[in-house]
């Protein structure tokens, strides 16, 4: 069983989903958690009340991490409170869904600064207080297929999780002398409040049945939440600058 106990971990747009699983499967395994948000303070707060039912320390931070200010402010506050830490999940991700003719030079810039250069801005922001875990502090960013493959209405957020895989692959190069590893959990289709609203979303739920390499059983958050607990624990020491696909074998055929 995977140990965190003593690990602080941080999980951005932490209150719902993906984010959400993340918090509370670190969590579980022992960790104490930073959850992050910026409009569901409610569902932030919820999470943090499971957290703390399981004896973890948590903290609920508001924070756009779009706004460079915004992730200064939420590093010193963990510095404060934790005075380290182990584990950054960067998952919080924007970009709305339309074709790329209707894309606006607002649409693009918006999606970039949620997308991609906050994590950019996350790692600056935490390295120093990534450097002071013990043993091998780990990052972990969210992707999607769209970061390889055209969807419909994706362009956008798809062409922002290129960008993000190949800034996360940079980092690595980068930091992984200083003890910190950076990887990437590539989830294939989870059902959640923002999926839901992709355009033709019943269409592509329903096609999971077609695609799906595993029978009956389709993706979950828990199921995503599994592979950034593996990422972030001292399992994964050796996993450097990679792609783990989590997506029930869709991916693997046409």
């Amino acid at each position: 069983m995977i140990d965190l106990t003593g690990r602080k971990a941080l999980v951005t747009g932490g209150s719902r989903g993906i984010g959400r699983a993340c918090a509370l499967r670190l969590a579980e395994a022992g960790a104490d958690v930073i959850i992050n948000y910026v409009t569901s303070q409610a569902a932030a707060d919820e999470v943090a009340e499971s957290i703390a039912a399981m004896g973890r320390n948590v903290a609920v931070v508001k924070a756009d991490i779009s706004e460079r200010d915004d992730i200064d402010s939420m590093m010193e506050f963990v510095d404060e409170k934790f005075g380290k830490l182990d584990i950054l999940v960067s998952n919080a991700a924007t970009g709305g869904f339309r074709p790329m003719l209707a894309i606006t030079q607002k649409n693009f810039e918006s999606t970039m600064k949620t997308n991609v250069m906050a994590l950019i801005h996350l790692v600056q922001a935490s390295v120093r207080l990534l450097e002071r875990a013990e043993g091998r502090s780990k990052v972990v960013a969210i992707s999607s297929h769209g970061s390889h493959m055209a969807l419909p209405m994706y362009g956008a957020v798809g062409g922002s999780k290129a960008a993000l895989e190949s800034f996360v692959r940079h980092f690595a190069l980068e930091l992984g002398g200083k003890d910190i590893n950076l990887n990437i959990v590539k989830a294939g289709l989870v059902e959640t409040d923002s999926t839901r609203r992709i355009p033709y979303a019943d269409q592509l739920f329903a096609s999971r049945k077609l695609r799906s390499m595993t029978g009956d059983r389709f993706l979950t958050a828990e199921d995503v939440a599994n592979c950034v607990l593996f990422l972030s624990s001292p399992l994964a020491d050796l996993v450097q600058g990679e792609t783990l696909t989590v997506d029930g074998g869709a991916a693997v055929h046409a």
